[in-house]
């Protein structure tokens, strides 16, 4: 994908780079507070930055669907098909649990809430916390199903309205349907089946042309939604919190590097370098969108064309992988929460810590791949061990940073495990150019 000589994923980066200089700029000469500043971030970046993404969630549920039962239809063999769930499954299990241990080291080996004064807690808060946004955040937890009812709204009465809510918490009910509609397609007389199969690929087709036109697009969208950021929020604040996003950001770098680079070598018989090489597009995608289910279209295309997985294998655990493999979510969540305890000096023993820790992971299964989609499932952990909801505003500020992050990780998690999975399924991946050489 290259135009003008340059490739779509360093046109994107020009816009990161141009983007965060632009907001620091504003930032330095205006001060975060600035109206003017403000006006241009409400007023002309956020609007077209929320105009790329747009772009790229109107097509999310059917590019979603179409992929998943394809993914699912062209397994053919319904054992084959529990087969590669089971294993998707079990590496996603694996991947998290290290997630988890991570995490849970780090936190306790940092400390970055400790020592904090309750005069430094009420300036933090009162400087940086989002109340407003807190409270919203708040209020949507309060809504959160009991674990029986969200196993049992797993199958959906009404795909439709799960289609309509997707973006909003429905996405796994609508996952299911997708799933359960091309196991009985996949079972369906050959010549009944074709059509429907005939229209999937159409709409698997321009589904991803519109995802084409979006993409020319990026470059501008991720330049206002860098330029947001960097705008708005202020250095002092990132000074104050510094420790915590930098034990955020050094665990998911060490899950990424080090876990996902061990799986490949010793799983998908993979060179990590080479395979980071070739799917750097699609982290970078990821890291400007915050969002597993915008990059879902760009992953799916990468792991055909660049690495060469069998479509029917990388298109179910990539569309799975979208909701259900949240490793960066579920770290990220798991050393909030604790941080935000220690901010507010409540003492967790290892077990409440594990428990903590777990209930991350299970939040993570259950966040919507959107940006901004975890603090809602961070809110109900928090009440759940004594502290206030709405200290998330404490760490909102500095959540964009942090988003695009651990999507890296969600992301790359996704792709590794398609290509761990092909390797055990007899279907080892290999580069087309090696293809075709």
């Amino acid at each position: 994908m290259k135009a003008g000589g340059l490739s779509l994923h360093a046109k994107v980066l020009i816009g990161l780079v141009l983007g965060a200089v632009a907001g620091l700029s504003a930032q330095a000469a205006f001060g975060p507070g600035d109206p003017q500043v403000k006006w241009w971030v409400d007023q002309i970046a956020k609007p077209v930055g929320n105009v790329f993404l747009n772009l790229i969630f109107m097509v999310v549920v059917p590019l979603l669907f179409s992929a998943l039962v394809l993914g699912v239809s062209d397994l053919g063999d319904g054992r084959k098909l529990g087969r590669i769930g089971v294993r998707s499954l079990m590496l996603t299990v694996v991947l998290s649990g290290i997630a988890v241990v991570i995490g849970l080291i780090a936190v306790n080996a940092v400390k970055p809430g400790a020592g904090i004064t309750p005069e430094d807690r009420d300036r933090l808060i009162a400087s940086y916390g989002d109340t407003k946004k807190g409270d919203e955040l708040v209020a949507k937890s309060k809504e959160a199903k009991s674990v029986g009812d969200t196993l049992v709204e797993i199958i959906p009465r009404n795909p439709l309205e799960s289609a309509v809510k997707a973006l909003d918490g429905g996405l796994i009910a609508f996952m299911f349907f997708a799933l359960i509609f091309g196991v009985a397609l996949s079972t369906v007389e050959a010549e009944k089946a074709l059509p429907v199969k005939q229209f999937l690929e159409g709409l698997l087709a321009v589904a991803m042309k519109i995802i084409d036109y979006a993409m020319r697009f990026a470059p501008i969208g991720v330049f206002a939604l860098v330029f947001g950021t960097t705008a708005i929020l202020g250095m002092n604040a990132l000074v104050a919190l510094g420790k915590y996003a930098g034990l955020v950001l050094l665990a998911l770098s060490f899950h990424l590097i080090v876990v996902y680079s061990a799986a490949l070598k010793l799983v998908a018989k993979r060179n990590p370098l080479e395979f980071f090489r070739s799917i750097k597009g699609v982290m970078l995608t990821s890291f400007a969108t915050s969002s597993s289910n915008a990059t879902l279209p760009y992953a799916l295309r990468s792991a055909e064309e660049d690495l060469g997985l069998p479509r029917e294998i990388s298109n179910f655990v990539l569309t799975v992988g979208a909701t259900a493999n949240q490793n960066g979510t579920a770290l990220f969540e798991g050393i909030t929460v604790i941080f935000l305890a220690q901010v507010f000096g409540i003492q967790l023993d290892l077990g409440q810590q594990l428990t903590v820790m777990g209930l991350s992971i299970v939040a993570g299964i259950g966040t919507a791949g959107v940006p901004g989609g975890s603090w809602p499932y961070i809110a109900i952990i928090l009440a759940t061990i004594g502290v206030p909801p709405t200290a998330i505003g404490l760490c909102i500020g500095i959540d964009r940073i942090l988003d695009m992050s651990r999507t890296v990780l969600n992301v790359t998690g996704d792709m590794t495990i398609a290509a761990c999975v092909a390797q055990l399924e007899g279907t080892p991946f290999e580069h087309p150019a090696e293809a075709t050489g």
